[in-house]
């Protein structure tokens, strides 16, 4: 059963480097527990039907015997699901069964990150008021409620986290950590996204956060406009 503080999850795989591979990323999130690895359909099944319900699966499309996508349709009552698969080939039949997310083998810790966000997210968006991101800056995890975000900037192969109180230098694509935060923050630059709930001030191309001024790029300035319904 789903508790409030952990997401109990399995590992579906027929290949050991891949086992050991989502293995470190799980170990590596305080919020997630492992409950078991499989090494194929049969031995999740089993599993699933001997043990309480896990939250989430990682399930490889591509196995011996049995598609990950033929064993997760025939699940009474299943899980949540992220796939992985080193064929992108997939990504449809995946995403036909409301997968949370698709991984593509070989993915980063980073893109882990973004999909166990997204699980967070639809798994305890009615049961928590204050919502938030996983970020990973060097080895330390960083717990950021959304609404403690002023503004995101690109930075290279990093992303710039300014809070009310710190900056978080996260490695991750700009577009993948976009896609983990909720509607209201708003991209108004190659390389800035803002909260809009913090936005006091908008002024030709520059839109005012607290003390922070953040520039708005000419091809977003329609989407800025919308978005305040000017």
């Amino acid at each position: 059963m789903k508790s409030k503080n952990t997401i109990s999850c399995i590992i579906v795989d027929d290949e050991i480097s891949s086992q050991k591979v989502l293995q470190h990323f799980i170990s590596e999130v305080n919020r997630l527990t492992l409950k078991a690895t499989c090494n194929n359909a049969s031995e999740a099944f089993k599993f699933l039907q001997l043990n309480e319900q896990v939250d989430l699966i990682f399930l490889d499309i591509n196995m011996p015997k049995q598609s990950g996508i033929e064993f997760y349709k025939g699940l009474t009552n299943p899980p949540k699901v992220i796939f992985t698969t080193a064929y992108p080939q997939y990504a449809v039949d995946g995403f036909e069964v409301n997968a949370i997310d698709y991984l593509l083998k070989p993915f980063s810790f980073e893109r882990f990150l973004t999909a166990i966000n997204k699980t967070i997210n639809l798994l305890y968006l009615d049961e928590e008021k204050k919502d938030f991101i996983i970020l990973k800056e060097n080895k330390a995890l960083h717990k950021v409620l959304f609404e403690d975000i002023l503004y995101l900037e690109a930075f290279g192969d990093y992303v710039k986290v300014h809070t009310k109180t710190a900056t978080i230098v996260t490695h991750s694509t700009f577009s993948n950590l976009l896609d983990s935060l909720p509607e209201y923050f708003l991209r108004v630059h190659k390389s800035f996204s803002i909260n809009l709930n913090k936005m006091t001030h908008l002024s030709g191309n520059q839109i005012t956060i607290e003390s922070h001024i953040i520039p708005v790029g000419q091809t977003y300035k329609q989407t800025v406009l919308n978005a305040l319904n000017l």
